[in-house]
């Protein structure tokens, strides 16, 4: 499995979806809706907004899940 970089994110106030881009070197913590401008906010328990309204978690995420697997 690969790393995916690339996730749509869904507005929960909104429903609007917009496919970004993931840093690959941070948790990104906020996100500006283009639609309605809500900023969203990683739900608890959720290190970045990826984790909590993408389409795929963030890259640590998903190393981690990789490590997990192949231990």
């Amino acid at each position: 499995m690969n790393i995916t970089y690339t996730a749509t994110i869904t507005c929960p106030s909104c429903g609007h979806m917009s496919e970004e881009t993931m840093p690959d070197d941070a948790c990104q913590r906020f996100y500006r809706c283009p639609a309605c401008e809500n900023v969203l906010k990683p739900k608890p328990g959720d290190c970045c907004v990826f984790c909590s309204y993408g389409s795929a978690p963030c890259p640590d995420k998903q190393r981690e899940s990789l490590s997990a697997a192949s231990a």
